[in-house]
């Protein structure tokens, strides 16, 4: 059986072994619902107040400041439409980047039908916005900057604590989409001046379908969904407790080895680079330059192929990666990340993967994928 390489860790990852150990107990025994007084409900609510208590201090947050979720997409969609609904009294202008996730993308054209306006910051082509034009572009009615922490289609991190200092002491509300981020890069909520933080579990090692939004005291703020009172009355519905004991087991495991992670995943994108350039194929590095960039994610063009070839190919030999958001999978229209950076007549945009790093994948790992990609490449591209 053809041996296989998982490298889209940026879509999705496997749960740590230890998590889904940390979960078990909280669908067997502990299944209690946690709005429940009865010792059922006790034990699943102390399980609950654990999670928050430690998710609260990994970002220098109080406990209270935490919305648990069903993900990233929901944390997203909760920010910006529960800001906008409660602060409309006090403007409706909203500013965001040309590179966000669709979570916030799509919401924001919602946002424009319902009649905010919407200001679409550009990138340059390293991925990066420009604090002047965010500069230029606030008003007396902004109430809302929600700029993602790391892009996860190329990686590029954006100046978030420089885009904190220029909105401190001002009415306009940050919001940071830090799902491709968090886990790679320690976070302090308060030493960034952020007012909201979504994250997601499963671009961390933990389960699907559960995340948090992080709401700073103070926020007005609307909830989304109606029903209990769960969430101090933010968000209705149960609570998945197994998902949330093990959304804080796999933060703490991302805590341990935090900078060992970050060296080894420099290490992989270099070997990479190097067996590119030592096989001679024609590649370049896409947000290469930019003045920060996540380490596990490695998005390449190569000229003379395309997306889809290229994927069938990769899968063929067993390499698991991506052209971009897993979320636009199946999509024939190009990164609108890659259009944003090089324009819509850049080659860029129909020839670019995405090869993402995480638990599991070694040195010897990428070496053999590499070679494999080069083979690929020169086959398509008819190089001798």
């Amino acid at each position: 059986m053809q041996e296989r390489v998982y490298l889209d860790h940026a879509a999705t990852t496997p749960a740590h072994p230890d998590v889904v150990s940390a979960m078990i107990p909280y669908m067997t025994k502990i299944f209690g619902n946690p709005s429940s007084v009865h010792s059922f409900g006790r034990e699943a609510r102390f399980a609950l107040d654990d999670a928050r208590a430690f998710i609260a201090q990994s970002i220098n947050a109080k406990e209270n400041e935490i919305i648990f979720t069903s993900g990233g997409t929901e944390a997203d969609n909760t920010a910006l439409f529960g800001v906008a609904m409660a602060n409309k009294d006090k403007g409706n202008h909203i500013i965001t980047t040309a590179i966000e996730h669709h979570a916030i993308l799509y919401a924001c054209k919602q946002l424009e039908k319902e009649g905010f306006e919407i200001t679409y910051l550009p990138v340059n082509e390293h991925g990066e916005i420009s604090i002047e034009d965010l500069k230029s572009a606030l008003k007396d009615t902004t109430i809302l900057v929600s700029t993602m922490y790391g892009n996860n289609e190329v990686g590029t991190i954006q100046p978030i604590r420089e885009i904190g200092a220029l909105l401190s002491g001002t009415n306009v509300l940050f919001h940071s989409d830090a799902v491709q981020a968090f886990g790679i890069e320690k976070i302090d909520v308060n030493d960034l001046k952020l007012d909201l933080m979504s994250v997601s579990a499963h671009k961390i090692n933990g389960p699907k379908g559960v995340g948090f939004l992080y709401v700073r005291n103070g926020v007005k703020f609307l909830p989304r969904q109606f029903g209990g009172e769960q969430e101090r009355k933010r968000r209705a519905g149960t609570e998945n407790v197994a998902g949330i004991v093990g959304l804080k087991e796999a933060i703490r495991l991302s805590e341990l080895d935090m900078l060992e992670k970050v060296e080894r995943f420099k290490q992989f994108k270099q070997r990479m680079i190097n067996i590119f350039q030592k096989e001679k194929i024609n590649f370049s590095v896409n947000g290469e330059g930019a003045r920060a960039q996540l380490p596990h994610i490695f998005n390449v063009s190569f000229p003379g192929t395309n997306v889809e070839s290229m994927l069938t190919n990769l899968d063929l030999t067993g390499i698991a990666a991506s052209s971009g958001s897993a979320c636009t999978a199946g999509s024939v229209e190009p990164s609108h990340v890659l259009v944003a950076m090089y324009g819509k007549g850049s080659d860029r945009t129909t020839n670019s993967i995405r090869f993402s790093f995480g638990y599991g994948n070694t040195l010897e790992e990428i070496e053999g994928a590499a070679h494999k990609i080069t083979n690929i490449v020169k086959r398509l591209t008819n190089e001798k």
